[in-house]
């Protein structure tokens, strides 16, 4: 992958105009399913310490920049947007949590992972089947690829996982756990879940439809052009 560059240009005056700045990314389009089985498509843009996600159903995009403490949450369909600091919108966060935390803490469970030899081609990937159990109980069902260098998106996702939530880390501990197991099995190209069928079969519960590594423009972890930003009002006394 091409090292964050900007596109210098000495002795073309001309050109300068038409230049852009750019940086090198991955952008992910995925298909997600929620608890009632409805698909939608989130679509990830990654570079350096920028994370920023598509929901193109609701028109809602969230962008994340972890070096900057910065997160702008923008509404496309009114074309407002809202930014804060982003370790202050961690904060605020962790308190709604706490006033409505989950009735009962995880126990914690042995993470261990199952291979069968088991390959497939899905969207163009080849993969291998990997089950995770915790304790006895078969959670999940990833399908990995090594097609794929996905160390740009495990730099930028391990930065959302550090910052995030310190009261919560119990809950978080598990699912971290999960991810260091796979880890040296590639990127989960589709993900089954088997906990909420309660013994119905699993649930596709992630899907990568594409992946491509390429130079993303300046403007793509900005707000765009004409959007206005919304500033909160201090509650009144």
């Amino acid at each position: 992958m091409k090292k964050n560059t900007s596109r210098v240009l000495t002795g073309l005056p001309i050109l300068l105009l038409a230049v852009q700045l750019s940086h090198a990314g991955v952008v992910i389009d995925q298909r997600v399913k929620d608890k009632e089985g409805k698909a939608t498509q989130v679509i990830l843009y990654c570079s350096g310490t920028q994370l920023r996600t598509d929901h193109t159903e609701s028109g809602l995009t969230t962008i994340m920049d972890f070096k900057g403490d910065q997160i702008i949450l923008i509404d496309h369909p009114s074309k407002n947007y809202f930014s804060m600091k982003l370790s202050l919108w961690e904060k605020e966060m962790a308190k709604q949590l706490i006033k409505d935390p989950p009735p009962l803490r995880p126990k914690e469970r042995a993470i261990t992972v199952r291979r069968f030899g088991e390959m497939a081609t899905l969207n163009g990937f080849k993969t291998e089947k990997v089950q995770i159990l915790a304790g006895t109980e078969l959670i999940e069902e990833h399908w990995m690829t090594k097609d794929v260098d996905m160390s740009e998106v495990d730099r930028v996702m391990e930065k959302a996982s550090q910052g995030f939530l310190k009261e919560f880390r119990s809950e978080l501990k598990e699912g971290q756990e999960i991810q260091k197991r796979l880890k040296p099995y590639g990127f989960s190209i589709l993900i089954k879940d088997y906990t909420v069928t309660h013994g119905l079969g699993a649930v596709d519960v992630l899907e990568i439809k594409k992946i491509e590594q390429k130079e993303l423009q300046e403007g793509v972890f900005l707000p765009p052009s004409g959007y206005e930003r919304i500033v909160p009002q201090p509650p009144q006394k």
